[in-house]
């Protein structure tokens, strides 16, 4: 293999003055094979990982887990429908779930990594597999664009700067954390591009571009690219102080970085001003306080393959990129002002992620919901930084040594840490033992001439790349492996015959917006809604709204995670309220579905007064009532017995109606007339147990470990199926005689004459501006649904959604994009002067 030597860059000599307009020269064929090679080493370990595992596509085990299935693949069928123009909604809102919620903020949360779009490229069943395949193209990419900073920071051969690339593209923090989290993985990508536009700055060039680049990066995520420029801020520091620079040139390159880096984010601000105002009005969460971890465990999450449990800090690169780290403080080659800012650099980066201040910094003043370490690739990427100076500055065997010799050392010192991986002790011994073995005959190449050195380079190389290749695949399996006997990460099918039956039979009785149609339990997934084309209350997002969450939960709606993930419930009076007229319900056959089509109220209903139920006021019951505007429920007496894990409850109906149970405090088994079902206390909402018997007593009995909770005082309601018939007639025949639904609007058509208060079945989120006959009305909020009464002799209504923020930031990204062009006119006119 012939080992080429790139041209120094600017990046290692003083920053000087821009000498005029240079030629535009195409990129030499050797520059791309640096990157190349590291998008194809991480890609393949990481697919290779999935083999070894047997999981899908390469085998029957199930490849999503947690949110990747509740979340990212429901979210990107949804994006699929909305470029196929199959979606309820828009960019804007969509009608899938929660009865109608914000899709902008969703968007730009889960959907921002740009390979996300691979997913409208197939068809809609395989939607997941371009999901699954979304980790591995934005890990290969993240280690390119590394491998393309690493020789700004000082020039080297193509091959030694691609492996360094995957190692920082297979971090543990990828590996382990984020690999199926497609939206948080572009921050592996945010951390080199912005590094990329620190030298610029430095250099006095490409402002436009820097800018574009910092756009880019909160374009994907601007969550972890809140952390990568966090990073590019150290990066600068850094840089600033090790290169020969005067005062004025490091001031002039901060405020070059500081411009780009604003112009970039407002250039995002059209997204990212809506998310952080749809997140201040979601629905709270009980996020636990910074605890750090001990520091064994800490610093046991820096060694090589190591998956600790839960939320644990994933630190390590591959074994090669170690050593060569710990080699770089040795390196006499390299200045010592370099080596002690970047090696004092990194460990304060280290340090800060156990010191509770700087980790809320890091995690933009808010308290981590999950691992508390997510802005752990910071700390590889730099790791890989002293990696590629000190094999830039060739160090010693000796050095190389001392550094394997550290890193065996800190294995066998943390081998009794809780959950130490025997593929740590594999990777620090066989892996560090080749790495170092490789290392050795690069260093012993490089001095040598002629057919040894044509020899020892090229087996050097081969090493190197083998065991990164080689260590990361068995890294990657050890952690999906250990992961997967979590409860919580067990992995689940996204596409099967059952899921693609089940979309079927809600396509079959698709009906909006004439009236909705709810995808019926049991559930594939938490965004099911969205996943499966229907329009029910399913939803799960980090946006859902504080005001969704006081609509649906005093209507008994299951809920969990504090009640941002909302369940369906099988309740005719919620279904009235909402205008769901067909749901779906399993088959007689497994994997088979059917859908069922009933009467319902058109989505705007007009009620002539107000109505409060004359049942117990705290009773679900009663607030079902009070939305629907009549009285239906029968909310009997309850006589509770038994003991505290076997609690009975009895009460006396009318014969022939339909009893309904809610207690949101039990967890347990319910039986009822023979027939037995889980209780999951919030998650359960509403359940229907059946006819009440002919002699109307309704007997029911809870098995429950949930200590000193019981079902309350009105457990039980009995429905009157009559009377509901009654109002869905009325309601329909009061309601509006045509509703047509937009992508963020909707309007309706009422019978001349109406009177009252017009009811929207939706929630009243924030960010709904409506009329009436073309004349703004001020909307309310009617028992949590949009409401506003009707104006004497009004007949037409409308209302549009806009999220809140987006015209602001538009008008700040229009001021960016102004700034972009003038500079790059600036700039044209000064090349056409010289």
């Amino acid at each position: 293999m012939r080992t080429v030597t790139p041209e120094p860059t600017a990046a290692d000599s003083p920053v000087l003055p821009d000498p005029g307009p240079r030629r535009r020269r195409l990129p030499r064929p050797d520059r791309l094979y640096g990157p190349l090679l590291a998008f194809l080493l991480t890609a393949g370990a990481f697919c290779a990982s999935w083999a070894a595992r047997g999981t899908f596509p390469f085998g029957n085990t199930g490849r999503a887990i947690n949110d990747q299935a509740n979340q990212y693949v429901p979210f990107h069928r949804g994006l699929w429908d909305l470029v196929h123009g199959q979606a309820a909604g828009d960019v804007l809102f969509s009608w899938r779930g929660g009865f109608g919620q914000q899709f902008l903020s969703d968007y730009h949360t889960y959907l921002g990594n740009p390979f996300s779009w691979l997913a409208v490229l197939v068809p809609r069943a395989h939607v997941d597999l371009a999901v699954f395949l979304v980790t591995p193209v934005t890990m290969g990419t993240a280690a390119a664009v590394m491998a393309v900073y690493l020789g700004r920071l000082h020039p080297g051969p193509w091959w030694q700067r691609g492996v360094l690339g995957a190692c920082y593209g297979l971090c543990g923090w990828a590996l382990s954390d984020a690999s199926y989290i497609p939206m948080w993985l572009w921050g592996l990508v945010a951390f080199p591009l912005l590094g990329i536009a620190v030298e610029w700055c430095l250099q006095g060039r490409r402002w436009t571009v820097a800018a574009l680049f910092v756009a880019l990066a909160w374009f994907g995520n601007f969550y972890t690219a809140m952390m990568a420029t966090m990073a590019a801020c150290v990066l600068l520091a850094v840089r600033a102080a090790t290169l020969d620079l005067t005062g004025r040139q490091r001031l002039q390159a901060l405020w070059r970085a500081s411009t780009a880096t604003a112009t970039g984010i407002l250039l995002t601000l059209p997204l990212l001003l809506p998310s952080f105002l749809s997140s201040g009005a979601a629905q709270p969460t009980r996020a636990a306080a910074f605890d750090p971890v001990r520091i064994e465990v800490f610093l046991s999450g820096i060694l090589p393959a190591t998956h600790l449990w839960g939320g644990r800090p994933r630190l390590y690169v591959a074994s090669l990129g170690l050593i060569l780290a710990g080699s770089f403080l040795f390196n006499a080659a390299i200045a010592r002002r370099t080596r002690l800012v970047w090696a004092a650099a990194t460990l304060l980066v280290l340090a800060s992620f156990q010191f509770p201040p700087t980790q809320y910094l890091w995690h933009g003043l808010a308290v981590p919901n999950g691992n508390p370490y997510r802005e752990a690739f910071v700390f590889s990427g730099m790791v890989v930084v002293l990696a590629w100076l000190s094999l830039a500055h060739r160090p010693r065997p000796l050095h190389l040594a001392s550094a394997a010799g550290l890193l065996a050392a800190a294995a066998f010192l943390l081998r009794h840490t809780d959950d130490f991986g025997g593929w740590t002790v594999r990777a620090v011994v066989g892996g560090g033992a080749v790495s170092l073995l490789a290392l050795v005959l690069l260093v012993r190449g490089d001095r040598l001439q002629g057919g040894r050195r044509r020899f020892l380079v090229p087996a050097a190389a081969v090493l190197m790349a083998g065991v990164v290749f080689a260590e990361s695949t068995a890294a990657a399996a050890s952690a999906d492996a250990r992961r997967s006997r979590e409860r919580w990460a067990k992995p689940v099918a996204t596409s099967n015959r059952s899921i693609s039956a089940h979309h079927d039979a809600v396509r079959q009785v698709n009906g909006w917006p004439r009236y909705r149609t709810d995808s019926g339990a049991p559930q594939t997934a938490y965004n099911d809604a969205l996943a499966l084309g229907a329009e029910g209350p399913q939803y799960y997002s980090s946006y859902l709204p504080e005001a969704t969450y006081q609509a649906l939960e005093p209507l008994g709606y299951g809920f969990k995670n504090d009640g941002r993930t909302f369940f369906g419930a099988d309740n005719p009076v919620l279904d009235a309220i909402f205008a769901i007229g067909a749901r779906v319900s399993p088959g007689p056959a497994e994997g088979t579905w059917t859908a069922a089509r009933f009467p319902a109220p058109p989505l705007v209903t007009v009620r002539s007064a107000a109505f409060t139920s004359p049942n117990p006021a705290g009773s679900v019951y009663a607030r079902q009532e009070n939305v629907l505007g009549a009285a239906v429920y029968q909310v009997p007496r309850t006589v509770r017995g038994g003991s505290a894990t076997e609690q009975t409850y009895a009460a006396q109906c009318t014969p022939g109606s339909e009893a309904y149970w809610f207690s949101p405090d039990l967890y347990g088994t319910l039986a009822f007339g023979g027939a037995r079902r889980p209780l999951e206390d919030q998650m359960t909402g509403v359940v229907k147990l059946g006819p009440v018997p002919a002699d109307g007593r309704v007997a029911v009995t809870v098995q429950t470990r949930t200590e000193g909770a019981t079902a309350g005082d009105h457990p039980i309601g009995c429905l009157d199926r009559g009377r509901l018939d009654a109002t869905v007639r009325s309601l329909t025949r009061t309601g509006a005689t045509d509703v047509r639904t937009g992508g963020h609007s909707i309007r309706a058509v009422l019978p001349a004459g109406s009177t009252g208060t017009a009811v929207f079945a939706m929630t009243a989120v924030p960010g709904w501006q409506c009329t009436a006959d073309a004349e703004p009305v001020a909307p309310a909020a009617y028992h949590g649904l949009l409401a506003f009464p009707v104006p004497p002799g009004a007949t037409r209504l409308a209302c549009t959604f806009t999220p809140k923020g987006l015209i602001p930031g538009l008008a700040g990204a229009a001021l960016a994009l102004l700034a972009l062009a003038g500079v790059t006119a600036a700039g044209l006119r000064g090349r056409r002067r010289a």
